[in-house]
């Protein structure tokens, strides 16, 4: 299992630190920080600051020992499900109307400390916050962290939770590979796992009666209405296509430039092309990754390879700026003699969660409250494995602060105070549903 005693998180971005002396000990438990301490070194890369927690690494194997260890410590019944998504319950698990929290481990290439993981250190920590208040609970409760919900070793996000929901195919899970060519199954076999078992989960998934999954806002909408805690209403829909930009590869130092087919240049216009598009819908088109080939310095680009993430609040804002985005492309590159091909990698519609359960929370949040304040409830463009699961059982989502705004980077940072209200509403929410 991991070990670590430094209480920072990324550089720039210090984690909780431990209460100073004379202050009152955080009413949630110190059981947060002392596993948000214990878990901060794995994975972290020295130079950026930033986390390399990559599906069926190293790191994210040792994330799924401290997942385990901190199961076992509480007596929780630990198990590994057929998609390596990874369950600690309280209860009996075969009864059904389950309630479960959790989010992931994993992460982006040097991504923040909070994505994921505040979710699931703070369903621990507000296990044993139920514990201190001496609750009875008249509900199965489970903890769980899904796996590769980043996507950044195999390109697709929420492996772990399309597998068991039934939106990843068998055939398709195995045509996965990383970077290095190596297949999905092959990488879990060589974490121990077993590959065989992939697949749709539909038992495991009806035996759950709600899930709520805490999560760090990637925005700054809480910091704007100085809320330390939200509600999530919908999650946009977005997508990630590929657009395959192919040339023709030649000397750099000799091919004139009105004899070169560079696929570079029609991929760079793309790009410029998307913030337009992007700014004249409302929506988001962000071109984050590129593969070149052959990748020389010296060498003009037989083919660029570009992936388009885009998201927006509606279908229909949607597919205009992707239809922008893929028409432009589609302009330049006739125009300069280059080949086209357009991919759609992966897409998930608007999911609006359970108005009943989103309901539910806001009453439980807002009776528990001393502020006299509604709790906000707000949307978001980053997906999440309470986005997949939606289309199979009650979900609902709980946001913390962000007062940046900034995610998926090392600078990414939730306050103390506000990781500590967001342990005692997950708690509130947890009692309300389990403990009723």
């Amino acid at each position: 299992m991991p070990t670590g005693t430094s209480g920072q998180g990324p550089a720039g971005a210090a984690g909780p630190t431990p209460p100073a002396p004379g202050r009152q000990p955080w009413r949630a438990g110190d059981s947060f920080l002392s596993m948000w301490r214990e878990l901060a070194p794995v994975g972290r890369h020295p130079d950026s600051g930033g986390y390399r927690r990559y599906a069926w690494s190293a790191a994210d194997l040792d994330c799924r020992a401290w997942f385990r260890a901190q199961a076992e410590a509480r007596g929780l019944a630990y198990e590994t499900d057929r998609n390596g998504n990874q369950w600690a319950w309280l209860g009996d698990p075969l009864a059904g109307d389950a309630v479960v929290t959790g989010s992931h481990l994993d992460s982006v290439p040097d991504g923040g400390a909070f994505d994921g993981p505040l979710g699931v250190v703070s369903s621990f920590a507000a296990l044993d916050e139920l514990h201190r208040r001496g609750v009875e609970f008249t509900r199965p409760l489970a903890v769980t962290n899904f796996g590769d919900e980043e996507g950044a070793r195999f390109g697709l996000a929420c492996v772990g939770s399309r597998l068991a929901a039934g939106q990843l195919t068998v055939a398709d899970a195995h045509r996965l590979r990383d970077a290095d060519g190596t297949t999905l199954p092959a990488a879990m076999e060589a974490a121990g796992y077993d590959p065989g078992t992939i697949g749709p989960d539909p038992e495991r998934l009806a035996r759950i009666g709600a899930f709520v999954e805490l999560h760090v806002e990637q925005g700054r909408a809480l910091d704007l209405t100085g809320d330390p805690v939200g509600i999530a209403s919908a999650i946009w829909p977005h997508g990630r296509w590929r657009f395959d930009f192919r040339g023709e590869a030649n000397h750099a130092g000799t091919t004139r430039l009105v004899d070169r087919r560079d696929p570079m240049l029609t991929y760079a216009e793309t790009v410029l092309a998307a913030r337009r598009e992007a700014e004249l819908t409302g929506a988001l088109a962000t071109f984050g990754k590129i593969a070149v080939e052959p990748n020389g310095v010296n060498a003009i680009p037989s083919l660029v390879r570009g992936w388009l993430d885009s998201r927006a609040a509606d279908q229909a804002t949607l597919d205009a700026v992707v239809s922008g985005v893929e028409r432009a492309a589609r302009e330049y590159a006739e125009r300069a003699g280059i080949d086209l091909d357009v991919v759609r990698e992966s897409f998930t519609p608007v999911v609006e969660f359970e108005h009943a359960l989103r309901d539910e929370l806001a009453k439980i949040l807002e009776g528990g409250g001393d502020t006299g304040r509604p709790v906000p409830v707000l949307g978001t463009g980053a997906g999440h494995d309470a986005g997949i699961l939606s289309a199979s059982v009650p979900t609902a989502m709980l946001f913390v602060r962000n007062p940046t705004g900034i995610s998926h980077s090392p600078a990414e940072h939730a306050a103390e105070d506000d990781c500590t209200a967001g342990v005692e509403a997950l708690a509130d929410v947890l009692e309300g549903l389990a403990c009723s």
